[in-house]
C-alpha cells in the first residue's frame, strides 16, 4: 500500500477550481505538473483511467463540431483544444437565460512514462472525444529465466 502525503493546499485548490466552474471563470495552473489549465473561456470535464494495454480519456465536449476539435501530444503533454460556438442570433427570439458556456478551451495532461506517444488514438462521437494511449511494449514486464550455477 502506498502513502500519500496529505497537502491542504491541494484541496484548497480544487475547491478553489471548482467554485471557479460553478461560477463561470477560468480555472488556475496546478503547482503539481501532471495537469495544467490555461485560461479559457470554458473547460470540458475529462476522466483519465487505465487499463492493462493503455490510458483512456474521456473528454464530454457537447455542441462542439468534430471539426472544431484538435488532439496533440508533444514532450509528453496531451493538449485537447477546440472551441463551442454560440448559435447566430436570430431576429425576434429573445433570451431569458443563457447557462451554456461558449468559446474556446483547452487542457493538458502529463504523459505517463509508459505511454507510446507514436500510437494515439481519437474517436469523437455523440459529444465525447475518447483517447486511447497505448502503453509501451518495451516497459511492459516480462519474466525472465536466471540460471542458477552450483558454488
Amino acid at each position: 500500500m502506498n502513502l500519500l502525503k496529505w497537502d491542504p493546499s491541494v484541496e484548497l485548490e480544487e475547491v478553489s477550481n471548482r467554485l471557479n466552474r460553478i461560477f463561470g471563470r477560468s480555472p488556475t495552473r496546478t503547482e503539481s505538473g501532471n495537469e495544467m489549465l490555461t485560461v479559457a473561456d470554458w473547460v470540458p470535464s475529462v476522466d483519465i483511467s487505465e487499463v492493462d494495454a493503455a490510458y483512456l480519456v474521456k473528454a464530454e465536449i457537447p455542441g462542439v463540431k468534430k471539426e472544431d476539435v484538435k488532439v496533440t501530444i508533444q514532450d509528453g503533454m496531451l493538449t485537447i483544444q477546440g472551441e463551442r460556438r454560440q448559435e447566430k442570433e436570430e431576429k425576434g427570439k429573445k433570451f431569458h437565460r443563457i447557462e451554456r458556456c461558449y468559446g474556446s478551451f483547452m487542457r493538458s495532461f502529463r504523459v505517463p512514462d509508459d505511454a507510446d506517444e507514436s500510437k494515439v488514438k481519437a474517436e469523437f462521437k455523440d459529444g465525447m472525444l475518447n483517447i486511447t494511449l497505448s502503453k509501451s511494449e518495451k516497459t511492459k514486464p516480462r519474466p525472465r529465466q536466471v540460471n542458477v550455477s552450483v558454488s
